[in-house]
């Protein structure tokens, strides 16, 4: 339990000012939060959470669009494009706004093209297959693959996506093969992974937690250094085999808004996801779909963002990776 000291306690209401002016801005009409990947994956289930939230806090009403496509570049430019009135939000995520720099030649948009708002949620991708391939660990998948030669096929949630490169990646380290097939979102991936339509994928944890605890799809390891408190049964990927001992993704998700919004706006809609993260039943459903909340201000997720795309470009520049953002 958190005691509050006598110290602390009389800090207290020099602190309420500034969160009470903070939350003092209302968009006044209608908003949107931008979701730039199909309905049914992480990026559409935090997008729609976040909109319940600001809809009941603003009393104005929050609508989500998903805008498909690209590697999430299509929906992305959609708000780069918008009025900076904080009313136009993108709920972004480690594709579009970190590795994507790197990865496309043609981008229409730059860091400096959003401003950062708010991270919301972090957890691990995962490795997930149909029940269909007959391996129960990763060293048997490595082997069915070494089999199977480039005729397997794992799905992505776009190109760009850390899904995609997840699977990029691996295959790299472990000296295996497959086909790599895009959809716009992890929704339709998950349709088809469902029907055996591609026989794996690194798909985020949060949009396939139930698909694996309802016996639908195999778990064989996640992405992350660590094992998931979700899924303690599953390993890291890297703890499986020699050849995959670097192997280390984390993937997040996070709001945006376009660039040269004030930064009053901002701090008002930080706040207020501030607010929501703190809350319990937040932090229960986070951990029921496998991630963590990831709080902080506007400054900590803009360097957060910075380092992650750092990061990416290094990893995409060393594999000689390069696309058109189409």
């Amino acid at each position: 339990m958190t005691r509050i000291t006598r110290r602390a306690a009389l800090a207290l209401p020099m602190a309420v000012p500034f969160a009470a002016q903070a939350q003092d801005w209302r968009p006044g009409q209608q908003a949107r939060i931008v979701v730039p990947a199909a309905p049914g994956g992480t990026t559409d289930i935090m997008a729609r959470l976040l909109a319940q939230h600001f809809q009941a806090r603003w009393t104005t009403p929050v609508v989500v669009e998903n805008r498909a496509g690209a590697g999430g570049t299509i929906g992305t430019v959609e708000v780069v494009r918008s009025a900076p009135d904080g009313r136009h939000m993108l709920m972004g995520n480690i594709g579009p706004q970190a590795i994507g720099y790197s990865l496309f030649r043609n981008l229409q948009y730059r860091p400096d093209s959003l401003t950062a708002v708010a991270n919301v949620i972090r957890g691990p991708n995962v490795l997930v297959l149909h029940p269909s391939v007959p391996a129960r660990s990763v060293p048997e998948f490595i082997a069915w693959l070494k089999r199977e030669g480039n005729r397997a096929s794992y799905g992505t949630s776009g190109m760009g996506q850390s899904p995609h490169l997840s699977g990029v990646w691996f295959n790299q380290l472990a000296g295996t093969q497959a086909e790599a097939v895009h959809f716009r979102g992890a929704g339709p991936l998950l349709i088809d992974l469902l029907a055996g339509n591609v026989q794996f994928a690194f798909d985020n944890l949060t949009s396939s937690m139930d698909h694996i605890r309802g016996g639908r799809l195999r778990a064989l390891g996640v992405t992350t250094a660590d094992r998931s408190p979700e899924l303690p049964d599953v390993p890291a990927i890297r703890e499986t085999a020699p050849e995959l001992a670097a192997y280390d993704v984390a993937t997040w998700f996070g709001l945006f808004m376009p660039a040269n919004v004030p930064a009053e706006i901002v701090r008002s809609v930080n706040a207020e996801v501030q607010a929501l993260l703190a809350a319990p039943d937040t932090r229960a459903r986070f951990a029921q779909m496998g991630g963590v909340p990831v709080p902080g201000t506007p400054d900590d997720f803009a360097r957060f963002v910075a380092a992650e795309i750092t990061k990416w470009g290094q990893v995409i520049r060393r594999e000689g990776l390069q696309m058109d953002a189409t």
